[in-house]
């Protein structure tokens, strides 16, 4: 298959070991990816923060740079994060449609439906479940709220890092409930959200876990800064680093001083 990668703006600026790692695993797969120069925004942030005259034009901007997809110039396109997915899959075409902008509402259902968050590529279009991957760590996985809520992977994720060669998976005690991040929600109701975090980065440590892994590095980038604060030793890895791990390329366990994707080789 050739497929586009949508890297979404907090993976490419802040955190791109995430979508580097779905283009190694991906190829190692057997697949082409190709890699849209105009992408930018998803919109989500100003969607989810009542901006939506504001993210017309990010949305515009989303739509054109992936609408090759729709005319099968690509076969799929993949976003290592639930919550863009669930924004170009439940937002787009409505703020479009809001705007009066019905031709680029229906482009953007088109590209809408052809766009998948990894887990979902992986499994229900590639068929895969087994992707070839080793990680031998203690690893705890979260499933944030707009994967679980939103777009509904179920245990998809948790299928595929199940057959992950050497892992040592471990459930996460009341894994559905929220870290706290919620984008602005974090800045909006910090005593609130540092409540959630409490509970989330005690509920990680119980499993004694060297990695708790998930598919939004937002939720990661929350709850890896709670356990830095808290020196717990426990480090964090998108899902996409952890499958794209091989014993010949492997991926290294994440420095437990949060510091985005550092790690202890590129830190040596």
């Amino acid at each position: 298959m050739r497929i586009a990668l949508a890297a979404t703006c907090i993976a490419d600026t802040l955190f791109p070991g995430a979508p580097r790692a779905v283009v190694r695993l991906l190829e190692r797969l057997g697949h082409e990816v190709v890699f849209p120069q105009g992408q930018a925004c998803c919109g989500q942030m100003h969607v989810n923060s009542g901006y939506f005259d504001e993210a017309v034009p990010v949305i515009r901007n989303h739509v054109r740079t992936f609408a090759p997809v729709a005319d099968g110039e690509w076969d799929a396109v993949v976003m290592p994060s639930g919550s863009c997915t669930g924004s170009v899959r439940h937002q787009q075409a409505d703020v479009c449609r809001r705007a009066g902008l019905d031709d680029l509402a229906a482009t953007a259902e088109a590209v809408a439906a052809h766009t998948y968050e990894l887990s979902e590529l992986l499994v229900d279009v590639l068929g895969v479940t087994d992707v070839g991957a080793w990680f031998p760590h203690r690893v705890t996985y979260h499933p944030t709220c707009h994967s679980l809520r939103m777009i509904h992977v179920g245990d998809k994720p948790l299928r595929l890092l199940r057959a992950v060669d050497g892992i040592d998976l471990v459930d996460l005690p009341q894994a559905d409930s929220c870290c706290g991040f919620g984008g602005t929600f974090a800045l909006k109701n910090a005593a609130v959200s540092q409540a959630m975090l409490a509970d989330k980065t005690a509920a990680v440590r119980s499993t004694a876990a060297d990695v708790v892994t998930a598919g939004d590095m937002s939720c990661l980038m929350h709850i890896g800064g709670g356990l830095s604060r808290q020196r717990s030793g426990v480090g964090v890895l998108h899902l996409a680093e952890i499958l794209a791990s091989t014993r010949e390329t492997p991926t290294p366990l994440p420095d437990h001083t949060f510091t985005g994707s550092l790690t202890r080789a590129a830190r040596a």
